[in-house]
């Protein structure tokens, strides 16, 4: 049975390849990629979407040259200081959750984190889960980590409840040609609808987005039975 209100998770990947096709420096490939993240939340709207995870950053990423996760850092600040500042944020009642290993990321970029958490944590229009500094294996070692901590039984619902993000995606989309998981979501996906895309991130639109739901409700969802 599909749902009318799906919770879709995204990898954005391609920016650098689609700057290199075009020309440009692969740093641009990241600003355009920015560019259509702040377009989704209206796509997300018009098409029922209630809850969106986007895969941003992984901890992996860390590796890439200094020059250019200094760059990515400069722009995720500046991105996310503007969504402090963003009405839509509040008309919508958009939840913000950041999901990973938030202690590598810069200060700075720590304490924007906690004030939108914070600004937001009672909204329920509609929830964007960013995944920076993410991995899916650091995920589910820190859920075990806390189970034992906190000394509860070590189960499914628990386990659950103890990951940095608990709800499983109904469907997950890769862009960038790559058909593979990369590390995301591994226990929360195990259920879900994949759909791997040719085109580049910054070359996504919202005609993708209304395809790629249709495709979803068109598949028929057997959990395993």
């Amino acid at each position: 049975m599909i749902k009318n209100n799906l919770h879709v998770a995204i990898i954005l990947d391609g920016n650098r390849r689609f700057a290199r096709r075009i020309g440009q420096s692969p740093w641009k490939g990241h600003e355009e990629g920015v560019k259509r993240v702040e377009e989704l939340l209206d796509w997300c709207k018009e098409l029922n979407v209630k809850e969106l995870t986007l895969y941003c950053f992984s901890i992996e990423n860390f590796n890439r040259s200094r020059e250019e996760v200094n760059f990515l850092m400069a722009l995720f600040k500046k991105f996310f200081k503007r969504f402090e500042n963003n009405k839509k944020i509040d008309e919508n009642k958009v939840k913000i959750r950041f999901i990973g290993e938030k202690n590598l990321l810069e200060k700075k970029i720590q304490e924007i984190i906690k004030r939108l958490e914070k600004k937001t944590e009672k909204y329920n229009g509609f929830i964007i889960n960013f995944a920076l500094a993410y991995s899916g294996r650091q995920e589910i070692l820190s859920a075990i980590k806390r189970l034992i901590k906190e000394k509860k039984e070590i189960n499914e619902k628990n386990f659950q409840d103890s990951l940095w993000v608990s709800d499983e995606p109904d469907l997950i989309i890769r862009t960038g040609r790559e058909k593979r998981t990369s590390n995301f979501l591994l226990w929360q996906s195990v259920y879900s609808e994949w759909l791997f895309l040719d085109k580049m991130w910054p070359e996504f639109t919202k005609q993708d987005l209304k395809e790629a739901i249709e495709e979803f409700k068109g598949r028929q969802r057997r959990f395993g039975k």
